[in-house]
């Protein structure tokens, strides 16, 4: 490869391990690499640029996500991409301070997947879009405005801060939360009652929320045509019942995923899904592992915690274990990745106790 060109980007068919030799040689060699691997390199009892070549070898890098909370963000950008349009992306705070990354081109390229994967479910163009979840920061909001703009919509948005959220149920101000809760719905309100909304991405709380609403509810079931729903978990059964007794004639469509990871939409369903909602992560760029306590993939049907590669031109994050458990589902054809499903929380990870929030 040409280490002074930026690598090609691989569709979904490509080898995965020609991706992961192709691109640990791009972030590692110096006229290339970011200054944050390239300061790490000397560290690593390995040579990347010999000793990585398949998707296995990314498991002998250390986990430095929480790197990620303190590293200026310019360190991160490889040296030999040669565009600077890049954003600033932050989790969303749950297990300590916000563990920040950049994304740029990749992301577009990523998000233009998903949309054609939110097609296949049903989201009609154009698709104007309401956006009731994290603003700020949080990627899902970043996300949304790009499918709204792929599906040539109209992109509305409701103020939304989560950390405030999370800080006042950890103080057990639930009296608070419910008025912010409020505050949140009646801005929905407003403009449904208004504007042409035909899609709306929100949260699993909130969805439950609009649901205790009836006004808010009917108004939601009369004007939305899908429902795109991420940011925490909801249980098999919540969701059978939102889509079974309160939106029967809706489109709801989970997308599961992080701001470390990227994003991983609902796959069509398939007869012998073991849940309502599977799903499938970007191909060309991640591969999602679910583990035992050792380390060890989990069977298909079982339920594992979620260990996460990344691996763009842009970004370059191995062996990430993060904060959610899931079940393993085998994929839909010979070549596809596995998918997840039923994907939970931990209440605590080592001392620290995680607060959900709606978000």
């Amino acid at each position: 490869m040409d280490t002074n060109q930026a690598p090609v980007a691989l569709d979904s068919h490509s080898n995965f391990d020609d991706r992961v030799s192709e691109l640990v040689r791009w972030h590692f060699d110096p006229r290339t690499g970011s200054p944050f691997w390239l300061q790490r390199a000397a560290s690593l009892p390995f040579d990347p640029l010999t000793e990585i070549r398949t998707t296995s070898d990314l498991l002998m890098f250390p986990d430095v996500s929480d790197d990620l909370r303190t590293v200026p963000v310019q360190d991160l950008i490889p040296q030999g991409v040669q565009h600077n349009d890049f954003c600033v992306y932050e989790s969303g705070g749950t297990s300590g301070p916000p563990k920040r990354i950049v994304n740029g081109a990749f992301r577009i390229r990523m998000l233009s997947w998903a949309m054609l994967r939110l097609m296949e479910q049903g989201v009609a163009i154009p698709a104007h879009w309401l956006h009731l979840g994290p603003s700020g920061p949080h990627v899902f909001g970043y996300d949304c405005a790009s499918y709204a703009r792929l599906g040539n919509g109209t992109f509305y948005t409701v103020d939304f801060d989560p950390r405030w959220v999370k800080k006042l149920i950890a103080a057990g101000q639930s009296d608070v939360v419910e008025r912010y809760i409020t505050h949140l719905l009646d801005q929905l309100l407003e403009i449904l009652t208004s504007q042409p909304i035909r899609v709306m991405s929100t949260t699993p709380p909130l969805i439950e929320a609009i649901c205790a609403r009836p006004e808010l509810h009917a108004l939601v079931q009369k004007k939305v045509a899908t429902i795109v729903w991420a940011g925490t978990s909801f249980s098999p059964e919540s969701l059978r019942q939102v889509k079974e007794y309160y939106f029967p004639d809706t489109n709801i469509i989970g997308i599961y995923g992080n701001t470390l990871m990227g994003v991983a939409p609902q796959r069509p369903a398939q007869p012998e899904d073991p849940s309502p909602c599977v799903f499938e992560p970007f191909p060309e760029a991640i591969r999602v592992e679910l583990i035992n306590e050792d380390g060890s993939t989990v069977g298909y049907g079982e339920r594992g915690r979620v260990r996460v590669h990344l691996v763009t031109e842009e970004m370059f994050l191995p062996n990430v274990v993060e904060r959610d458990t899931a079940v393993r589902v085998a994929p839909t054809h010979a070549g596809a990745v596995d998918g997840l499903a039923e994907v939970r929380t931990f209440k605590t990870l080592g001392e620290v106790q995680l607060v959900e929030g709606v978000y």
